[in-house]
């Protein structure tokens, strides 16, 4: 299993191969069945797809002079 983002992933069935989403609190999985997006178990194995980036933090254009925008 290699992680893309960070070592210290949660392991939890909303980043699982092995588990769909059927609402926003609950996945099915192929080993245990309908179960919450926080759960796991010893089969997890991490899809790098299922995650959902966070937001960028919007830039902070007024610190910045129109002159600094100029050629």
């Amino acid at each position: 299993m290699q992680l893309l983002f960070r070592k210290n992933i949660d392991r939890y069935c909303a980043y699982c191969q092995f588990a769909g989403r059927i609402d926003e609190a609950h996945m099915i999985c192929q080993h245990c069945g309908v179960v919450p997006c926080e759960h796991h178990c010893r089969r997890f194995r991490y899809d790098p797809l299922k995650r959902v980036p966070g937001r960028a933090k919007p830039k902070e254009f007024q610190k910045f002079k129109t002159q600094d925008f100029s050629l």
